[in-house]
């Protein structure tokens, strides 16, 4: 079936097509639920409650643009909906502006590693942080996705960046260690 049939099917309200729509595209909108949720539980409801908005809003899909970007639009809109409803983006008062670099000694750090330590952000900094770097969103239009300051969003994702960096450098330094002790063991 052609996605445009499908689309079609599931404007119906065709349980068939909504199951062929969900297993082609729940993997890549999980993904996306995982990036704003601080566990693989809050991503599923997430996942779930994005594809009940789907399916409610896919009559409203035109055929303008990208059906795959609708949707992920939709994904997105549903995690920081989620946000606003359990008042998690309070305004931070500090205003911390400057660059966090990593180390290029620490890019062989696993995608699964990373995500893990995005998953531990607050949820304010995770918030920031998925839609700046990971989505490319301005810090104007964060400011305006999240009801937010420009200088909030700013400070949100330079804090963002500085505790991904102390996180990262902590299992570096935790690794070093380790090898060291292991070495240390072998030739004592």
């Amino acid at each position: 079936m052609s996605l445009e049939e499908l689309i079609h099917n599931c404007k119906k309200g065709d349980r068939k097509a909504q199951e062929l729509l969900y297993r082609a595209y729940a993997t890549t909108l999980y993904g996306i639920c995982l990036k704003y949720s601080k566990s693989k539980s809050q991503a599923e409801d997430t996942l779930h409650d994005s594809f009940m908005t789907i399916y409610d809003k896919i009559g409203q899909f035109k055929n303008k643009g990208s059906f795959e970007g609708w949707m992920k639009r939709i994904t997105i809109n549903t995690a920081l909906q989620k946000y606003r409803k359990e008042e998690y983006l309070n305004v931070v008062t500090e205003n911390t502006e400057e660059e966090v670099t990593v180390d290029n000694a620490y890019a062989d750090i696993s995608l699964q590693s990373l995500l893990s330590y995005i998953q531990e952000l607050p949820n304010k900094y995770r918030a920031t942080f998925n839609l700046y770097v990971m989505d490319g969103h301005t810090h104007k239009e964060i400011s305006e996705i999240l009801g937010t300051t420009i200088g909030t969003s700013k400070s949100n994702l330079a804090r963002a960046r500085a505790l991904l960096k102390e996180k990262i450098e902590t299992k570096v330094t935790q690794s070093i260690v380790s090898v060291l002790i292991i070495i240390s063991t072998y030739f004592l």
